[in-house]
């Protein structure tokens, strides 16, 4: 894969906007320009060794300006409180080609176009995006074509999968996806938690619950089979891991996942309306 990126500007690195940043600060994609501001001087420092121009509003209160003038993607990577804001302050320096991608989970194309005049496509990327396996959700608001939503996913498809859909499914898929990693993460936790006090080294703990999880998905990512038909395979009649997927659906494993989604997209649906 080798490609080539338009001007980008990131306001603010965070860890999402951090991730992204290490999935394609590659030797195969290269830049017309890459700016990016940060709050410290030493994050500015540490992103100017690895080749990117970077300032912090520490040092110069100006930097968000210096780095949209020109750009054609502008990538809103502030947390959701202070978007609005950012994007504000930016907005007279914004070309009028420019597209501006907000990450910002809860935070709408229409708040954000309320103070910009250029096309706004919200972005929900996830963490995966450091080694480029991520999955982005990406929705163009009133102002976006298909060329700005296509220019957007070129730049996302470069870290792993990208899904576009209806703003209206964004906060979903947000909470799916987006957050995805952590649920993933926090069943290792305790995958890893059980074994260990069942006796296990925490190396061994380790060895067991990462392999299984990596090799599971990628069984899956590889299989033409269905999830459910892969679980089956698995479960023998009579055997112990429907002994073990027993007691799951008796807690009801599936209405809790539906739970914690639901509470999730309800979180997002408030910070919107909070701004």
């Amino acid at each position: 894969m080798n490609a080539t990126l338009p001007r980008i500007a990131l306001l603010g690195t965070g860890k999402m906007v951090g991730a992204i940043l290490d999935g394609l600060l590659q030797p195969d994609v290269t830049f017309v320009s890459l700016r990016a501001t940060t709050h410290s001087v030493a994050s500015a420092q540490k992103l100017a060794a690895r080749g990117v121009e970077a300032k912090s509003l520490e040092a110069d209160p100006g930097a968000n300006t210096w780095a949209v003038e020109g750009a054609d993607i502008v990538i809103l990577g502030v947390k959701p409180y202070a978007i609005i804001d950012v994007a504000r302050s930016v907005a007279p320096a914004l070309s009028p080609h420019a597209v501006v991608v907000s990450v910002a989970a809860g935070i709408t194309t229409a708040q954000i176009k309320s103070v910009v005049k250029v096309p706004v496509v919200r972005a929900m990327p996830n963490t995966p995006s450091q080694i480029r396996q991520g999955v982005t959700g990406i929705a163009g608001g009133s102002r976006s074509t298909t060329e700005h939503l296509a220019m957007v996913e070129t730049l996302f498809s470069l870290v792993g999968d990208v899904v576009v859909v209806e703003e209206t499914q964004i906060n979903t898929l947000s909470a799916l996806s987006g957050s995805g990693p952590a649920y993933l993460f926090y069943i290792a936790e305790k995958l890893i938690d059980v074994a260990q006090q069942r006796g296990f080294s925490e190396e061994q703990a380790n060895t067991m619950v990462k392999g299984t999880l990596l090799g599971a998905a990628t069984l899956l990512d590889h299989s033409a089979s269905t999830p459910t038909e892969l679980r089956k395979a698995v479960t023998s009649p009579g055997g112990t891991t429907e002994q073990a997927i027993a007691v799951l659906e008796a807690h009801d494993l599936g209405a809790v996942w539906a739970e914690a989604i639901d509470r999730a997209v309800a979180r997002a649906e408030e910070m919107a309306a909070t701004r």
